[in-house]
């Protein structure tokens, strides 16, 4: 039998995922919205949450998202290499491929996504606080750095819609 990708079961797998691990996309947009909001004044929560829906449609983005949460996992449950377990499960300062992986992410809506991720990730607001903290079982190595770059690249749509709209305007106005 040959090999077909069923992009529906993937994205509905990872909708589960998500939820599963504690993400609530509420809290994702709320992240969009804490990147944008001195930009775009009047943008609101549901267009955040519009935004984010788009990232996750991403089969690419899929893709990270499941193969971060599977890593998590796995160190939850100490089944990766020794060397390996010991970096995952502590969220090694020096072991970047968490950060490598969601850069994937923040990539699909171009470059501005990553200064929108370098923000986040060292601000930690929100969800991203609650995924960082160690509390000896839960393992969110890839995970916080995955919800981090959705909002980036949410926040990367954004911006590049808004933008879009302004030369329309523009264009509109005769100006």
């Amino acid at each position: 039998m040959t090999y077909s990708l069923n992009s529906r079961k993937v994205a509905e797998t990872t909708a589960e995922w998500l939820r599963q691990r504690g993400v609530d996309k509420r809290e994702i947009g709320e992240l969009v919205l804490f990147l944008q909001k001195d930009y775009f004044p009047g943008l609101t929560l549901e267009e955040c949450l519009e935004s984010v829906d788009r990232v996750l449609s991403k089969r690419e983005v899929q893709n990270a998202i499941l193969t971060g949460i599977q890593l998590d996992v796995l160190a939850e449950e100490g089944k990766l290499l020794p060397a390996l377990q010991e970096m995952i499960f502590n969220d090694e300062g020096l072991y970047g491929c968490d950060e490598i992986l969601s850069l994937s992410i923040v990539n699909v809506y171009g470059s501005i996504g990553y200064t929108n991720f370098g923000y986040i990730d060292k601000m930690k607001p929100g969800i991203l606080k609650r995924l960082n903290e160690k509390n000896g079982k839960d393992v969110h190595t890839f995970l916080d750095d995955i919800v981090g770059a959705i909002a980036a690249a949410a926040s990367s749509r954004i911006a590049h819609r808004m933008q879009a709209e302004r030369e329309t305007d523009e264009l509109v106005d005769g100006g």
